[in-house]
């Protein structure tokens, strides 16, 4: 039997107005090439100067993974070739880190952070079929790159931690963590060995993961791969592999690099970086209520189960939404109910984040007072809440200008009831016999029959009685 043994290695773009070294603006989607200068293009006699904001960043993102912060760290050049590198070297740090020795808490398991260091991106390559672009406005962003000891043993844990990583990032609002536009990606290192083992086996790095689910998918299927390899007394090649997500397995790409192929040296334009105290203290008193403190604080305060209070302090947006929505109704249960399953299911449908749609906290009470009050049901509430999504009006415009106010008079409904008993005299036998679900059969077909605006628990009781007349 054979366990996986995993680090990770994160880059996360931080959200600066300019880049590392340089007044470049860092605008994403800007026309190719127009935010870059001599300095992120490294043309001669040129020299970078550090962005303030981007130490005041990394203590913080230090502080919040339990990091111990280095009083001296220094920038380094790290060595390569490659069309997006127009210096030929990378900005960064290699035996002077600003942090190192940090954890994440994942459940019960410690996930150790070895290091998180400063440096700065490299372009971007656009292929096409006979010949690549590139574009340097990436050049010299600014990223912190967060690398964990070898200590996770499944491409479960692994995806746990990135979620739980991106979540202190976007608490700590230095990175908005958007993958799709790559301001948070993933490397992984992954090796095998013979469960019980301590030893490390040899280890293949894997790229090219642009979400969470992609770097489970891709773990899971490099370790099934590593496994067979070694059951068929194969060895495995220290390289980096990409991820193709069409057909969903891994690539070689090329043989994996060591330290000394990138000949570090200490950058010669950068003097050595000296943290202070008192900077490190400022920081701690601005740090914001973590994701950790936040699930306990909702469990103890708000009664939530632990599952729902993961779920909404999952997102900085939804617990924030969360929180102004108890300003106006003070059942914390059923406002997470509503966001955990009807508005996350609108929101992924349309691929939105809560801040980006125009649903006002108040408003989402509205529509939950509404059901509480049988005004309107359930089934007719998500319809509304679609509406309110589509149209920006409120629960109680909808259900006007629709007439979709829920019927609760029980003449109409007992009439109603009655054609459907006389319609259906095999489920009304079944029910008498015993079967519960023809009860259920028969709620629907009045449910249908009013367009699902009947009191389905009204339904019910009439139903029950008419039965037992017959």
């Amino acid at each position: 039997m054979f366990e996986p043994v995993i680090g990770l290695e994160v880059h996360v773009q931080l959200d600066t107005k300019t880049k590392a070294f340089c007044g470049c603006a860092t605008q994403f989607g800007a026309a190719a090439n127009i935010n870059t200068c001599p300095v992120c293009l490294g043309l001669p006699g040129s020299l970078p100067v550090l962005n303030k904001k981007i130490f005041e960043y990394a203590i913080k993102v230090a502080l919040a993974l339990n990091c111990t912060i280095n009083e001296n760290t220094k920038f380094d050049r790290k060595n390569y070739f490659y069309p997006d590198l127009p210096k030929n070297y990378q900005i960064s740090q290699y035996d002077l880190p600003i942090s190192e020795n940090g954890f994440i808490a994942i459940k019960e398991n410690k996930i150790r952070i070895k290091r998180v260091h400063i440096e700065e991106d490299a372009g971007k390559l656009i292929h096409e079929k006979e010949y690549s672009l590139v574009d340097f406005n990436r050049t010299g962003t600014p990223l912190l790159e967060i690398v964990t000891e070898p200590d996770i043993t499944s491409a479960l844990d692994a995806q746990e931690y990135l979620k739980e990583l991106k979540s202190i990032l976007e608490y700590l609002g230095v990175s908005t963590c958007d993958m799709e536009k790559g301001f948070l990606r993933c490397d992984a290192n992954i090796s095998l060995r013979p469960k019980g083992d301590t030893a490390l086996g040899v280890k293949t790095e894997v790229k090219n993961m642009n979400s969470f689910k992609a770097v489970r998918q891709a773990l899971e299927y490099e370790t099934e791969r590593q496994v067979a390899v070694l059951k068929d007394n194969g060895k495995i090649i220290q390289e980096t592999r990409l991820w193709d997500e069409k057909k969903q397995c891994t690539i070689s790409m090329r043989s994996k690099e060591e330290a000394q192929d990138y000949r570090y040296f200490p950058d010669p334009d950068l003097p050595l970086f000296t943290i202070s105290k008192e900077s490190i203290e400022s920081a701690k008193k601005v740090l914001p209520q973590l994701p950790i403190e936040k699930r306990k604080r909702f469990i103890s305060e708000f009664n939530l189960s632990e599952y729902d209070a993961g779920i909404i302090v999952s997102s900085l947006r939804m617990s924030n939404y969360f929180e102004e929505c108890l300003n106006f109704l003070q059942e914390p249960k059923k406002i997470a109910n509503w966001l955990i399953g009807s508005v996350s299911e609108e929101l992924n449908k349309r691929c939105l984040d809560i801040a980006q749609i125009k649903l006002k906290p108040e408003d989402l009470v509205g529509l939950i007072k509404l059901v509480e009050s049988n005004t309107i049901n359930n089934l007719t509430a998500k319809q509304v809440l679609t509406f309110m999504l589509d149209t920006d009006k409120t629960a109680q415009e909808i259900i006007k200008e629709k007439n979709l106010a829920q019927i609760s008079d029980e003449e109409s409904l007992k009439r109603i009831a009655q054609e459907v008993i006389d319609s259906n005299q095999k489920s009304v036998d079944d029910f008498k016999s015993g079967k519960e679900n023809a009860l259920m059969f028969l709620v629907g077909q009045v449910m249908r029959a009013t367009k699902g605006k009947a009191n389905p628990k009204i339904v019910r009781t009439i139903l029950e009685n008419l039965i037992k007349e017959t």
